[in-house]
């Protein structure tokens, strides 16, 4: 498949893309109860006043997204929310393509150190992200501390695995 790659920062007139991308990317991926498949246009734009994040263009269509943003307590720490990529998309590898990304923007703005949460049933992505030199780090767990911090963890669902990245 000849593919034509782009990838490019999301600006506040993507909110509604990224909360489509999202939505569409996670759907029967992602647990039902996960806020990930209730994402509105709204929350994403504050959420990339807070961070950024791209978008991943195969030949001109919007295949797949990812977002960050600065922990409030530090801001030398980012955390990547919300990666996927189109069904249509998958078995590309495509995804590396975006954590690249956030990784090489993260470098050049000087931040010290990314942050990802990782299901518990998508275990598989451990593996992609120990990869690009992320390493479980248990100490962060998502307790309530955590959770309250960051009010997008699932108190439905397992807690998430995180993962850090020192840059």
């Amino acid at each position: 498949m000849d593919m034509d790659l782009v990838i490019r920062e999301a600006s506040l007139d993507d909110a509604p893309l990224l909360a489509h991308l999202t939505r569409a990317c996670w759907a029967n991926k992602v647990a039902p109860s996960s806020t990930g498949h209730k994402e509105t246009s709204e929350s994403v734009a504050q959420e990339l006043q807070q961070g950024g994040g791209f978008i991943l263009l195969v030949n001109e269509e919007p295949a797949g997204s990812v977002r960050w943003r600065a922990l409030d307590a530090d801001s030398s720490t980012w955390e990547m929310r919300r990666m996927g990529i189109l069904p249509a998309f998958r078995g590309e590898a495509l995804s590396q393509h975006l954590l690249e990304a956030v990784i090489h923007h993260a470098q050049t703005a000087g931040v010290e150190e990314l942050r990802l949460g990782v299901r518990s049933d998508q275990a598989r992505l451990v593996d992609l992200y120990t990869a690009y030199e992320f390493e479980l780090a248990p100490e962060l767990e998502y307790d309530q501390e955590y959770k309250q911090e960051h009010t997008h963890a699932n108190p439905n669902e397992p807690a998430p695995h995180v993962m850090r990245r020192y840059l």
